[in-house]
């Protein structure tokens, strides 16, 4: 039973993933996951200027909610590797409909290939995205 700064601020599911996905950080890291097939710490910290404290904080939270697993990276034993679980994978179709939406309503710029196929593919599309996934920790 979660307690303390783990408690929901209502029953609300909107609200509920916001106290775990809404901060600044958050997602970049999950799109950096998801999407960009970066696993390690480094490869993770690399574009964004993200501090290391908050990194490791963000990894952690996204970690004890079932969303990322740290596995021993096979190559390099002394190396963790960030994977999503399917939970996490299931946040794939959210990310692009931030995308999508974010690349029509801000300056943030996307190829137009890609939301061409996120508006007229998009299950095709999320299929790729997901396996894409699933195959990065290979």
């Amino acid at each position: 039973m979660p307690s303390g700064k783990d408690m929901p601020r209502s029953n609300c599911p909107i609200a509920c993933a916001l106290d775990l996905l809404g901060d600044r950080w958050t997602l970049v890291v999950l799109r950096d996951v998801l999407l960009g097939q970066r696993r390690t710490f480094s490869e993770i910290a690399t574009d964004e200027g993200i501090a290391t404290n908050t990194l490791t904080d963000r990894l952690e939270r996204l970690i004890e909610a079932g969303v990322l697993e740290r596995r021993r990276d096979p190559l390099d034993g002394r190396s963790r590797r960030y994977v999503p679980t399917e939970c996490g994978l299931e946040l794939i179709p959210v990310l692009v409909e931030l995308m999508v939406w974010g690349s029509k309503h801000t300056l943030g710029t996307v190829p137009a290939e890609l939301v061409a196929r996120a508006v007229s593919d998009r299950e095709a599309l999320l299929a790729e995205l997901v396996d894409h996934a699933r195959d990065a920790d290979k």
